[in-house]
């Protein structure tokens, strides 16, 4: 117990100092989810208006697919990621295997049902007559779409912060695209997976502690949007 204690307190002043490993890892963990959350909005925001907006056949179907895929594990993202763009795979021209975006191409496929789906319920939440009066006092379906998730912004931002927070938190699946290259493709969780396996629990520790600092002010961040 002892030791785990000087362990825990090398941890804290390797996290003040500054550390420059910690600070290089840190940085790229959060340009990689920060990139991914940006991608997944653009794409998944207006396709999720788009689906709520508009009746068709199998709607009901569809939407329940997308909030099937909410858990949908992270290593079955990876090896299908991983089969995409291996040398053999369709998009293996590309070399994008073991790279930074390979990791983004993972976190958006991933975290895209969970934005999708949190976006349709956000825009389920409303009153219909909105877009409806909008569209009826001369708007686009676009201007009233875009006037329906004003209505909603604060929970929209939550499915993003949401997002994030998965993003930066899984570990197999930038373990099987990115390789876990030093100073390349390093991230949070797949240091802290590798230092534990090395022993080196003081840094473990210190990527834990900012880990966990993340994740208490992305639910600090969400719980704030929510009282709005």
């Amino acid at each position: 117990m002892v030791e785990l204690w000087h362990a825990f307190i090398k941890a804290l002043e390797l996290i003040v100092s500054l550390d420059p490993e910690i600070m290089e890892i840190t940085g790229r963990s959060l340009a990689i989810s920060v990139t991914s959350c940006s991608i997944t909005s653009l794409i998944c925001v207006p396709l999720g208006s788009l689906i709520h907006f508009n009746r068709f056949p199998g709607k009901s179907v569809l939407i329940n697919i997308i909030q099937t895929f909410y858990s949908f594990p992270t290593v079955v993202v990876g090896l299908f990621v991983f089969v995409l763009l291996s040398r053999t795979g369709p998009l293996g021209e590309l070399g994008l295997l073991f790279t930074p975006v390979a990791i983004v191409v993972g976190q958006v496929l991933l975290i895209m049902p969970i934005m999708l789906g949190l976006t349709i319920s956000a825009l389920s939440g409303i009153d219909g007559s909105v877009f409806e009066t909008a569209v009826s006092l001369g708007a686009s379906k676009t201007q009233a779409s875009i006037l329906a998730l004003k209505e909603v912004k604060f929970a929209v931002l939550t499915a993003v912060i949401m997002c994030f927070g998965r993003a930066i938190s899984e570990v197999g699946l930038s373990i099987m695209v990115g390789g876990n290259i030093k100073g390349f493709t390093r991230t949070l969780t797949t240091a802290i997976s590798l230092e534990s396996s090395k022993g080196d629990i003081e840094l473990s520790l210190a990527l834990g502690v900012v880990l966990l600092t993340l994740a208490l002010m992305v639910n600090l961040l969400i719980g704030w949007l929510q009282r709005r």
